[in-house]
């Protein structure tokens, strides 16, 4: 029996469209109708949670950040796990250094450099100028689906925030150069306080070292009185790999990289085909 699913939302709950399906939708209903208690669990920060879930009439707790933040239905704060500011400033310092394209995912903001889009550009050119086979348009896309999150706030640097009172629960970097992903992740790695992972193909993220989808998961659980081989975790990429270990019965989305999908139970369809549903609709 399964008293709680956690759902991923980037290339699982949401479609091609960074839309949620109206059979998606449906099957979440129908979960919580017989009890079960549905979990979004994303990188995503909780107030962009929200937003795309605000016409739905659904409410579930938000596990965010990729595990950092966890908040109640109704959008308190139950739990958080933030990174040192000393930790978040080496790290924002290195990536301004280094010219990525950076977002901080703190209490109700997303901050994001201000040149953060023409730093993007120019990537774009410099890799359509070394090969003329990439898609323009499926870099242009990539871009697009970042900034299409709500609650960015734009900063000159990371410097303005130095002095103010927020948490720093997630830094994101972001590139097209592949190369250039694999510096930055060399360098982080080593860093004691520190986890890091990868979503998609053109980041990674850090976090807390206690900061994981997994560990939100069991604690969520604790708080519940849930027994975690009554759990259940659908996802589609490496950030999602601690709560798919740690959940009763995993499935990975069709859509998922191979070494995403041998971690899990079971495979069920891609994110374009209501893959979410196909799921949930197997456990209830």
């Amino acid at each position: 029996m399964v008293n709680l699913i956690a759902v991923d939302l980037d290339g699982t709950l949401l479609n091609e469209r960074n839309e949620i399906s109206k059979t998606n939708l449906e099957s979440i209903k129908s979960a919580q109708a017989n009890g079960v208690e549905v979990v979004i669990a994303t990188g995503r920060a909780h107030f962009d949670v929200q937003s795309i879930f605000e016409t739905t009439g659904i409410n579930t707790w938000i596990i965010g950040a990729n595990g950092a933040t966890i908040h109640r239905p109704n959008g308190e704060l139950f739990h958080s796990t933030s990174i040192n500011k000393n930790d978040a400033i080496d790290v924002l310092s290195w990536l301004e250094q280094e010219n990525f394209y950076y977002e901080i995912l703190s209490n109700q903001s997303i901050f994001t450099p201000k040149k953060g889009r023409d730093l993007l550009a120019v990537e774009i050119d410099k890799v359509i100028s070394a090969n003329k086979e990439v898609s323009i348009d499926d870099l242009q896309a990539a871009v697009n689906k970042q900034f299409s999150q709500y609650g960015f706030s734009v900063i000159d640097s990371y410097q303005d925030l130095i002095d103010y009172d927020i948490d720093f629960y997630n830094v994101l970097a972001f590139s097209f150069h592949q190369e250039k992903l694999q510096k930055g992740w060399a360098h982080f790695e080593q860093f004691e306080g520190l986890s890091i992972v990868k979503s998609a193909q053109n980041n990674f993220e850090l976090e807390h070292k206690n900061a994981s989808k997994g560990n939100a998961l069991k604690m969520l659980t604790n708080k519940l009185n849930v027994d975690l081989t009554n759990t259940a975790a659908v996802g589609d990429s490496f950030n999602d790999i601690s709560m798919l270990k740690l959940a009763g019965r995993s499935a990975a989305m069709g859509n998922a990289p191979k070494e995403i999908q041998d971690y899990c139970n079971e495979i069920t369809l891609s994110n374009t085909e209501d893959g979410v549903a196909h799921f949930i609709y197997s456990l209830i």
